[in-house]
């Protein structure tokens, strides 16, 4: 999956389910996917909102969340 500023949270969480657990490993923010206000944000959030929303970088997040992907793929090999 290509992932960009526009791509939603929700699509990435449909294509990797593990991700929602481990995106507290990109910024401690994101521990709020695991909550009441984080299943909201699921729904709506794209990179560009969660860039805003976390301080960080669009670029450095999609990057992250790169990484993530890949370093779990390598796991399961």
């Amino acid at each position: 999956m290509e992932i960009t500023k526009d791509t939603k949270l929700k699509d990435l969480i449909i294509t990797y389910p593990w991700l929602k657990d481990e995106m507290a490993k990109v910024n401690d923010k994101f521990k709020l996917l695991n909550t009441p206000v984080g299943k909201v944000m699921l729904g709506k959030a794209t990179i560009t909102e969660m860039s805003k929303k976390s301080g960080m970088d669009a670029d450095v997040l999609i990057s992250r969340i790169s990484d993530l992907i890949k370093a779990h793929k390598q796991v399961m090999v």
